[in-house]
């Protein structure tokens, strides 16, 4: 036909397939074992964290309260991608519909924002209380954490929700397969025709404004809580303002360090084969899920004491 190109062009009703693993398709059946564990303990970490919090009154603290939100968030994080990621290695699944697309993206960027957001609220509750505990229990009330909740939940959904209003504007051509196991932004970027710049420009954004806003806003308070920590008088108040810190610094460093690996990968590692960006960007969202209930129950006294009572009764 006179005209014609090769150009084949997907209107927003299509539907994509996710292609997992590339290059790895022969060992995709045994890397289900490995992110089955981890995703089973996520849900079990998580399911007895929060039943820990909600049985225990004396554990309805502002601190307790935020890793209430935060379990919960690791909880849902991995059951949005973990499910279909099954399908693709177990039953090669790997159609999905570009509506199951955007909603399956928006869940997976507004949590990270959530739990982003939920650690530096935690971060303002350790610098209450260590650096003016007279001020605790009026400036950090029950409600004032709900508050804060419905903040973090808010400003999540704000954020996230232009990223597939964007992508909705667009028409996908030459290939509609994400060589991914979830849909993520740039991966759908990539598929697209026409002009991208305002999806680009808008991603890079929300990466500053959710991610290196909130780690600002801890490293100053961590700043300012090892700042008065040695000011303390005893190395004994000392230890014990720092153990208060430990597993909510503990659980920082699991949760961006994963991130900031895939993120410099994604756009630097040009050598890096596929299948690595691919592994560290679910790493990023399994891995903290299953970690932060054990860090947890480990570091904080209060948890690790009552989960050494409770198989007793």
């Amino acid at each position: 036909m006179p005209g014609a190109t090769n150009l084949s062009v997907y209107a927003p009703s299509t539907s994509f397939l996710l292609l997992g693993f590339l290059g790895l398709e022969g060992v995709q059946t045994w890397l289900s074992i490995p992110f089955c564990f981890i995703y089973t303990l996520a849900l079990l970490g998580n399911a007895t964290l929060l039943w820990v919090i909600w049985t225990e009154p004396s554990l309805h603290q502002p601190m307790y309260l935020f890793l209430s939100i935060l379990a919960l968030t690791d909880m849902v994080m991995p059951t949005c991608i973990l499910p279909k990621m099954l399908g693709i290695f177990w039953a090669n699944a790997q159609e999905i519909t570009f509506a199951a697309c955007l909603v399956q993206m928006f869940m997976v960027h507004a949590l990270s924002a959530v739990e982003s957001g939920t650690l530096t609220a935690m971060a303002h509750d350790r610098y209450v209380a260590i650096c003016d505990p007279l001020s605790y229990t009026t400036l950090l009330t029950p409600k004032t954490v709900v508050k804060f909740g419905a903040a973090i939940v808010i400003r999540a959904i704000m954020v996230i929700l232009p990223i597939p209003l964007l992508l909705l504007r667009l028409r996908f051509c030459h290939s509609r397969n994400i060589s991914h196991t979830y849909c993520e932004h740039m991966a759908l970027v990539k598929l697209a025709c026409g002009n991208t710049t305002p999806n680009n420009l808008y991603g890079l954004i929300v990466s500053l404004l959710i991610t290196g806003g909130d780690l600002t806003f801890i490293f100053v308070s961590y700043g300012l809580i090892l700042r008065t920590i040695f000011h303390l008088p005893s190395l004994e108040s000392r230890h014990k303002a720092l153990g208060t810190c430990g597993a909510h610094m503990g659980v920082i460093f699991i949760f961006y360090t994963p991130g900031l690996f895939s993120f410099l990968s994604h756009r630097f590692g040009h050598n890096i084969p596929h299948s690595v960006h691919i592994f560290l960007a679910n790493i990023y969202l399994l891995v903290p899920s299953m970690l932060n209930p054990i860090v947890y129950g480990a570091k904080t006294k209060e948890i690790r004491v009552l989960l050494k009572l409770f198989p007793k009764k």
